[in-house]
């Protein structure tokens, strides 16, 4: 009996050795970065490719405020509700004592300077792609942004999705580096694709997610429940919508579809933040949509 017990407690120790290397975070590269030099203009573009005043500036502003990255929208899922962090360039409640390493390990690999995951809410699996010229830039320019000393509001996450240490697990199972779209594509797909699984991260909101809460990678962009309980969001795959490349851009410049409708809620938001891109890009992200699996 003794034996048996002590084989138990072996395999649990080695089980927990185990279950702690797992969900450990990626280390801190330090030399990330070196050699590039900054862009902040180009990093502008970066931000509005990304979204990020769409969901990190504060609820009801408007005009200029919207670049004060002061944090609060809430995300209801089925797991709590999040609430985008105060990301401004304040040194107590935002990143402006961030270095851009502690930046990109944030971004790219969802993990905090403190060295805690962040909640896949933080689309860094997508933001996992992003070169490091890019977030480079991207980092030069949110430093030029204004500060808000507004505390970022606690996420409302019950146990045992607010045990953080959990999420290095979930990593493992569903942060993946490929993208859906594999192969070699031309270089405007190729374009598109970075930009769409990437920056854009239009997976997020348009591709179902299983059980865990990740995306379903077998039925990307095939459209997903709106998060409000609300209706559905749209497939945007050739086989759910057959608008032509040039409707794509138009749509993605002004909002107006084909049928003379216009783009509403988060939706007006993205293509907001597409508009302010060169059309060069909303022709590599619609290039992109139709290089799809039944295009």
């Amino acid at each position: 009996m003794r034996s048996v017990v002590t084989v138990v407690l072996a395999c649990a120790v080695l089980g927990a050795g185990l279950g702690w290397g797992l969900t450990r975070p990626e280390p801190l590269d330090q030399s990330y970065g070196a050699g590039l030099t900054a862009d902040p203009d180009a990093g502008a573009l970066i931000f509005a490719a990304g979204g990020c005043v769409s969901c990190h500036a504060a609820p009801e502003s408007e005009g200029e405020a919207r670049l004060v990255l002061a944090g609060g929208l809430p995300f209801a899922s089925d797991f709590g509700t999040f609430y985008a962090p105060n990301i401004s360039s304040d040194p107590d409640h935002g990143i402006g004592n961030w270095t851009l390493p502690e930046f990109a390990r944030a971004v790219t690999q969802g993990v905090s300077p403190e060295g805690q995951h962040y909640y896949p809410a933080f689309p860094y699996t997508a933001y996992g792609h992003l070169a490091p010229q890019d977030v480079t830039d991207l980092f030069a320019y949110m430093q030029t942004l204004p500060a808000s000393s507004t505390p970022s509001k606690p996420h409302d996450v019950g146990f045992p999705f607010n045990v953080r240490r959990g999420l290095g697990l979930w990593k493992v199972l569903f942060a993946k580096d490929d993208y859906v779209l594999a192969g070699d594509p031309d270089a405007q797909v190729a374009r598109g694709r970075y930009l769409a699984e990437g920056l854009a991260h239009c997976g997020e909101c348009h591709t179902p997610r299983n059980a865990l809460g990740a995306l379903d990678h077998s039925a990307w962009l095939t459209g997903a429940p709106n998060p409000s309980g609300k209706g559905k969001i749209p497939g945007i795959t050739p086989a759910q919508l057959d608008w032509s490349e040039a409707d794509l851009v138009e749509y993605f410049t002004s909002g107006f579809t084909p049928e003379y409708d216009s783009a509403g809620g988060e939706m007006a938001e993205v293509v907001s933040n597409l508009a302010q891109l060169p059309e060069s890009d909303r022709e590599a992200i619609a290039a992109y949509l139709k290089a799809l699996p039944g295009g």
